[in-house]
């Protein structure tokens, strides 16, 4: 028997267009698919969310192929972790390009350093080898040093991520094997 998911999407201004938070069942995950024109949205700053560490995906489009960006923000001393990273992107002239923004984050802000550059580097290589956005990264994520069981745990949040992500209709990392998994044997 297979065993469903129960996404729950908040259309936090009740429409699709606007700002969406997704959650599931059990797991402290927090995805937000947020438009670029409403980064600096009231419901984006003041969120305790975005003052936490978390992944987020920049993604756009050029004539004839799909674009992501994908970053880390970690917590910063003034409290603004994810927010003031994203503001900074808005700012870059070379980043220009995207027009939505998937953010990854947690209700409990448990990603340190070494989460934040694990899921980097792995997403990244999940884009990669899904081979369906043009990876808009100049340089290569660290892939930090994780014990097994904690591996283990960020391979359960990128699989929840991609699920969500992909429902939001962004297939940016789908693949049909895990590619940690491949990289061990």
């Amino acid at each position: 028997m297979v065993n469903g998911k129960n996404i729950n999407m908040f259309l936090m201004e009740g429409d699709v267009t606007g700002i969406i938070k997704c959650t599931l069942l059990n797991w402290t995950g927090v995805i937000y698919k947020i438009p670029r024109l409403k980064l600096n949205s009231e419901l984006i700053k003041n969120r305790q969310h975005f003052k936490n560490s978390g992944i987020y995906f920049l993604i756009g489009k050029s004539e004839d192929e799909n674009l992501v960006y994908v970053g880390q923000a970690g917590n910063r001393k003034n409290g603004e972790g994810l927010f003031q990273r994203l503001t900074e992107h808005i700012k870059n002239e070379k980043m220009d390009f995207f027009n939505e923004v998937i953010v990854l984050t947690t209700d409990n802000n448990i990603f340190g350093p070494t989460e934040l550059n694990y899921l980097e580097n792995k997403f990244t290589e999940k884009i990669r080898a899904a081979n369906r956005y043009k990876l808009k990264n100049q340089n290569e994520p660290n892939i930090g040093n994780v014990t097994e069981e904690k591996e283990a745990e960020l391979c359960e949040v990128m699989n929840n991520s991609e699920m969500i992500i992909g429902s939001l209709s962004y297939r940016i990392a789908f693949i049909l094997i895990d590619i940690s998994i491949v990289n061990r044997w």
